[in-house]
């Protein structure tokens, strides 16, 4: 059974930081092409970061570049999403995604809210 279990939202001050975590079960997790994505509401769900199969390339959305790391740790199955200098349009629920070939799976979402 796959899961992918998202952690670590919840509220922070404008220039805060986050750390989330999401753990994978149920696949080959090393195999897998992990990436992160928000939605906001009202808006559609947009790309954050993605990290390949064995963590060396990393790309980011244009607004998280420089503010937002991608990495992972093969050997717990989990990937993570550290969030530096956040703005309050950082404000959504962002989803863990993990994809090889066909296979497309996703978790439910942690929501990060940014206000003062």
């Amino acid at each position: 059974q796959v899961q992918l279990v998202e952690s670590g939202g919840g509220l922070v001050q404008p220039g805060g930081s986050l750390r989330l975590s999401c753990a994978a079960s149920g696949f080959t997790f090393s195999s897998y092409v992990m990436s992160w994505y928000r939605q906001a509401p009202g808006k559609e769900r947009e790309l954050v970061a993605v990290i390949a199969s064995g963590g060396r390339s990393t790309n980011y959305g244009d607004s998280m570049q420089g503010r937002f790391t991608i990495s992972r740790d093969n050997a717990q199955n989990t990937v993570y999403l550290q969030m530096n200098s956040l703005k309050p349009e950082d404000t959504a629920v962002y989803f863990c995604n993990a994809r090889y070939g066909r296979m497309d799976y996703w978790g439910k979402g942690t929501l990060v809210t940014v206000s003062s």
